[in-house]
């Protein structure tokens, strides 16, 4: 249900509206993945590294994975009603500046301000407090950026284009985790750093792209009980679009339940630190991450660019679903350092195919083009609401259910039942 009427005859649709037939250029793709690799390292800076180094010192060691639980699940739920209502917000925002522009800034300005609130943090309700403020910032930013593929790009090139706006998500990990151990010494100074570098690379996407504005008299008046019921999506209505949620969400829900632990799996299951005496378990994480980033840069835009030619989005979502569960199984079976790093290649060539190719199909399910960022921050859910319930399901298996074996192969079969799902929609082929 869109917030904003439809618009009818007599009235042409304008320009913030009207499905986009002209191909966007290479400078538009450059800025709008500059903008989303920022994005990404203030996501990963502190969910790879930051936060766990820093609830370590502000818990006791055997708390550590509860705390970081509830941390991150903390973050991720603010970001479930965030993403949502700052892409409702975005939708009927109407100004000489246009609906997104002014939110990715406002947004990355706000994510900042919270990291570098983090910065200065030495308990754990300041860790906890300070997170969900950046969280806030930065999904009311990723809300923005989002809807910026619909509302620019053709069905026909949006493969190819989700394709380079993926490579930054994967890159910002290695970026974001290269400057937090190796630029930034100090848990502070990385903070800080990412928190500076999130507006500046907002700034060229911003100021040098254009951002159609919503004509005022398409602007309904505002009622909050309106505005928080055309949150909500039928499923009825829409079954593709809760279809394409569905799988997403599950194959995040592998993921989250994976990656969460991953630092301390090093340590405390690999063993990194006793195989390689002199190195930390963080050192072993950012060869992993540099093997899986390399394997989406391939992979993303390729997968993209033959999802646009072939016009089969389905399956190869299948196809990657099912290779990003065999590095799981990898991982529950064979803890062992050269075993994961090849389960770092397989899950790179996995989820670069995945990126492209989902983030493609999901903009051809879209309910309306009056609530493209609503809808758009509707399917974010399905990205954070993992980060909520991983925890809930993770923590428990790691201590006392299972362990990592377990954990590995749930999230394996998550990973699969997503895949499979994707097969009940029916307006993508």
């Amino acid at each position: 249900m869109s917030t904003l009427p439809p618009v009818t005859p007599p009235y042409d649709p304008p320009l913030a509206l009207a499905e986009p037939v002209r191909r966007v250029g290479p400078r538009w793709v450059a800025f709008i993945s500059l903008a989303n690799l920022v994005l990404w390292m203030a996501y990963f800076g502190p969910l790879q590294v930051l936060l766990p180094r820093q609830i370590a010192l502000v818990t006791d060691l055997g708390g550590k994975e509860s705390a970081l639980a509830w941390v991150t699940g903390a973050g991720a739920a603010v970001a479930m009603v965030f993403n949502p209502v700052a892409g409702a917000l975005s939708d009927r925002t109407a100004g000489r500046f246009g609906r997104r522009h002014p939110w990715t800034l406002l947004g990355a300005v706000a994510g900042g301000l919270g990291l570098a609130f983090l910065g200065f943090q030495g308990s754990f309700a300041g860790v906890l407090i300070g997170w969900c403020l950046a969280q806030a910032g930065l999904n009311a930013m990723q809300a923005a950026l989002t809807a910026g593929v619909p509302d620019h790009v053709p069905v026909g090139q949006r493969g190819e284009v989700s394709g380079w706006i993926g490579v930054p998500q994967t890159l910002g990990v290695v970026l974001a985790v290269v400057l937090v151990t190796m630029v930034a010494t100090t848990t502070g100074a990385g903070y800080l750093l990412i928190a500076a570098l999130v507006p500046l690379g907002v700034l060229p996407f911003v100021l040098t792209t254009r951002d159609a504005p919503l004509p005022a008299r398409l602007r309904p008046p505002f009622s909050l009980r309106g505005f928080v019921g055309g949150l909500w999506v039928s499923p009825r209505a829409h079954p593709d679009f809760a279809w394409a949620w569905l799988t997403r969400f599950l194959m995040q829900l592998g993921n989250a339940v994976a990656l969460l632990y991953l630092l301390y799996f090093l340590t405390d299951a690999v063993g990194y630190e006793r195989l390689f005496p002199g190195s930390r378990a963080e050192d072993g994480l950012l060869v992993l991450i540099l093997i899986y980033t390399a394997a989406v840069v391939v992979t993303a835009v390729a997968g993209g660019v033959v999802s646009d030619r072939m016009g089969r989005r389905k399956m190869l979502v299948t196809v990657s679903g099912a290779i990003s569960a065999v590095p799981f199984v990898i991982m529950a079976f064979w803890p062992l350092w050269p075993m994961v790093v090849a389960a770092a290649v397989i899950m790179g060539i996995g989820f670069g195919i995945y990126l492209a190719v989902d983030n493609a199909l999901v903009t051809q399910v879209l309910p309306a083009a009056t609530g493209r960022a609503k809808d758009l921050g509707v399917i974010n859910i399905a990205n954070s609401g993992p980060q909520v319930l991983g925890p809930v399901i993770a923590g428990p298996v790691v201590s006392g259910l299972g362990g990592y074996p377990v954990l590995y192969l749930t999230a394996a079969a998550l990973t699969l039942l997503g895949a499979g799902l994707v097969w009940k929609i029916r307006a993508v082929p």
